[in-house]
């Protein structure tokens, strides 16, 4: 997994992956969701890679639109 930078200092997200129809997202509490395009929408998990490579804004973006839209669990 990739470190999330973490550009305002205040995020939830530790680490990202980036698959070609998913976003795999490693909060700071240790907990592991896999968010794909059949679960979340393909313009969602879209706009949560380039918030996961800028480093800004990809914890608020998942809790204000795809909060429980997870495809699983994984940890």
């Amino acid at each position: 997994m990739t470190t999330y930078k973490n550009v305002g200092g205040n995020s939830g997200i530790a680490a990202y992956e980036v698959e070609n129809d998913s976003i795999t997202v490693q909060f700071s509490d240790g907990s592991i969701y896999l968010y794909t395009a059949q679960s979340a929408g393909s313009a969602n998990i879209e706009e949560m890679k380039l918030l996961a490579s800028s480093g800004e804004g990809l914890n608020s973006f998942i809790n204000r639109c795809v909060k429980t839209r997870y495809a699983s669990k994984l940890g």
